[in-house]
């Protein structure tokens, strides 16, 4: 079967043969060749229309979903665009097809110089504004949501969105100034000189005017092919949230995170909607480690140490990505946004990642029965064959010394699991049922695949518990979905991401004949190529798994996951696959779900999950904030306290009796970073209220 990067070199040697026979190629050897980028669209829309998993087709239709999002990422927070240029910017709404298909940045070309231009006149607002106080006591709010905004009418109208705007942020960091300054002068010896009011206004407004200056010089460094890249992307998002076009500077940047090598915080992020939004955490990393920054969350300012924090609302991902990267050991502060609105600072240590944390690790709990304990953060391989380990081969070791211990029942937790290493699925599914299909993989051609368990050697036929949650996705969805579709396990937890996709990358410099030599590098595109649909026919896509016992989870209530990205692929179904479910034991799954929900109902940790959850989302909907430092301060206190609640519930989960086993604190003995490392593993096991049900449901239910 050919390759991706083989397929394309076809279909791009049959278009170098119409573009070299264009006017464009004018060139020499010692400059930057004109029409490089009328190649590069043409080559990624060859490339797009051939061989992702499904073509869109390019018309009006298509035109005017790129326009959308290719605006919105150009003012997300309308705080450069007048409602005049949009609308002179919207009589290309339906030409962006036509344009694509003639290789022409027409559009790109006006929507860029527009945007230079009035970032250029914005500056002069901010440094006017921020140049006298502000009045706290008034009452005023401001809309914090790009989508509510309206465009201004008139630059006088952008003004005053400008007005508000660096109010609320001179506001956030007034409040916490006036925070630390009570805890600095709370204690008696204290000789800390209190600061007026006005004082501390003024050095909050030099702090945001400082902040402002630094995003403004930023700003002057966007070049015209970074405004490219964003345009390209709109258009290649259209075709699913996954497919994009990556420059050769990005490509590398993506290549050094993927290697989990970098030294910095270990979060992945996305640029959304004007924001830097986290969209997965890095097991192992300092940021995993922390705990404190989640899924979900927007980065608004970034800080070295105690140093003056920068803006990063509306900055390019890579630029946002520099500032947080740093050398190990030295500490970087992110203030985030909540989902609930709230604003807390997160302070974060940058080292390597710790990669036993991101190796399958096991406990066993005795609770009137021994019941074995996997945490498994990933699907790992070792790709290149250099010796490394491989997740499939790591539980199964797990379970081997588990069930020496003598265990009776076993909770496998692939919360925040973002999946990787397909064929470890497969094999790790093996582990609990005898051979069989566990996944079918679906091309762009129509073509389905089934993945087969080969083994007829089940390694556990024991009670099996299946932890997942709204960030558990890709091939721990195929996991989980097989082994609730075989009937062997009881799912449990939120229901899951839902990412059912495959992507692979096309290296565009490879894929392009040798004439066109002179005008690279062009960078790489990752296409969209399969989707993955479970054993019954349905696919992972959009809906994810739902578990069959559903606990409360405060983020299970705000709007996440595949179904919340633009364009994403839709569910649907395709013929079942031939499967014998586990006859070994009966699983009730009726039963299982009411003595569950009986013990939930009675349990004051999960009421009070409940209660933050509700709140969480009617805080996520209420996107206005009030800028009277009095109605601030208020809702700060409310959130607090409401965090608090949930902390002290915590505290009083009854503490599991978990313990390592005898072989794996042999192997640590010694280290004493591994040996804090497992206390602090430990630790979070003894008081997981989401673990406690699991053990509960396999000592009561799985009988």
């Amino acid at each position: 079967m050919l390759s991706l990067t083989t397929r394309l070199k076809i279909f791009l040697s049959v278009l170098a043969v119409i573009l070299l026979t264009g006017s464009f190629i004018l060139y020499s050897k010692n400059s930057t060749p004109a029409g490089k980028n009328e190649i590069l669209i043409k080559a990624l829309m060859q490339g797009l229309s051939t061989m992702h998993y499904k073509p869109k087709k390019v018309d009006d239709n298509f035109s005017k979903k790129a326009f959308k999002l290719y605006l919105d990422r150009l003012d997300f927070n309308k705080k450069f665009l007048l409602e005049s240029d949009v609308a002179m910017l919207r009589q290309y709404e339906t030409q962006l097809d036509d344009q694509l298909r003639a290789g022409s940045f027409e559009f790109f070309d006006i929507s860029a110089d527009l945007i230079e231009k009035r970032t250029k006149e914005s500056e002069a607002f901010y440094k006017e504004i921020l140049a006298k106080p502000f009045d706290f006591s008034k009452e005023e709010s401001i809309e914090l949501d790009g989508k509510k905004l309206k465009y201004a009418k008139d630059k006088n109208e952008l003004k005053e969105a400008w007005r508000k705007q660096l109010k609320y942020q001179t506001l956030v960091r007034l409040a916490e100034m006036q925070k630390q300054q009570e805890k600095a002068t709370a204690s008696t010896d204290s000789k800390e000189t209190r600061k007026t009011p006005e004082q501390l206004e003024a050095e909050a407004r030099d702090k945001v005017m400082t902040a402002y200056n630094e995003l403004y010089k930023r700003l002057a460094q966007v070049t015209r092919d970074d405004r490219r890249s964003t345009y390209i992307n709109a258009v290649a998002n259209v075709y699913d949230p996954h497919t994009g076009y990556f420059p050769p500077k990005a490509k590398k940047d993506f290549d050094i995170e993927f290697t989990g090598r970098l030294e910095g915080i270990g979060a992945s992020l996305q640029e959304k909607d004007g924001q830097i939004k986290v969209l997965e955490i890095v097991p192992g990393s300092p940021s995993y480690m922390q705990g404190d920054l989640k899924p979900g969350d927007a980065i608004q300012k970034v800080a070295q140490g105690s140093g003056d924090p920068v803006l990063v609302e509306g900055m390019r991902l890579d630029d946002a990505i520099q500032l947080i990267r740093g050398k190990k050991g030295t500490e970087v502060r992110l203030t985030v946004r909540k989902p609930d609105g709230s604003t807390r600072i997160i302070p974060i240590v940058r080292d390597v990642i710790v990669f036993e944390e991101t190796y399958a690790q096991s406990a066993m709990i005795d609770d009137k029965q021994k019941i074995g304990y996997i945490k498994l953060p990933g699907f790992y391989a070792d790709f290149e064959r250099n010796g490394g380990r491989n997740s499939g081969a790591d539980v199964k070791a797990e379970i081997e010394k588990l069930k020496a211990a003598g265990m009776q029942g076993l909770v496998l937790d692939l919360r925040n699991n973002g999946g990787g290493s397909l064929a470890d699925a497969v094999e790790m599914a093996g582990l609990f049922i005898e051979q069989g299909p566990i996944v079918q993989v679906r091309t762009s051609s129509g073509k389905t695949v089934v993945l087969d368990d080969r083994d007829p050697e089940v390694q556990y036929t024991g009670p099996l518990v299946i932890m997942v949650n709204s960030n558990s996705a890709s091939a721990s969805e195929i996991l989980a979905a097989a082994m609730q579709d075989y009937k062997r396990a009881v799912i449990v937890g939120t229901p899951t991401f839902g990412k059912g996709t495959v992507q692979q990358f096309v290296e565009i410099d490879e894929a392009l004949p040798s004439q066109f030599d002179p005008y690279k590098p062009f960078g790489a595109l990752k296409l969209t190529i399969q989707k993955f649909y479970r054993i019954n026919g349905g696919t992972t896509q959009l809906r994810g798994v739902t578990p069959d016992v559903i606990l409360p989870d405060a983020y299970s209530y705000l709007e996440f996951g595949e179904k919340e990205q633009d364009y994403a692929l839709p569910f649907d179904e395709i013929s079942p696959a031939r499967y014998k479910p586990w006859t070994r034991t009966k699983l009730n799954i009726p039963a299982i779900q009411s003595n569950s929900k009986s013990r939930v109902a009675g349990n004051e940790s999960f009421k009070v999950i409940q209660q933050s959850g509700e709140r969480l989302k009617k805080q996520s909907d209420i996107t206005t904030r009030s800028l009277s430092m009095k109605k601030y301060m208020e809702e700060e206190k409310k959130s607090e306290a409401a965090n608090k609640q949930l902390e002290e519930a915590q505290k009083n989960v009854p503490v599991l009796n978990v313990s390592r086993l005898k072989t794996d604190l042999q192997a640590i003995s010694g280290d004493t970073a591994k040996m804090a490392r497992n206390k602090d593993f430990l630790k979070s096991l003894q008081k997981d209220v989401y673990v406690e049900e699991s053990v509960a449901i396999i000592k009561n239910d799985l009988k």
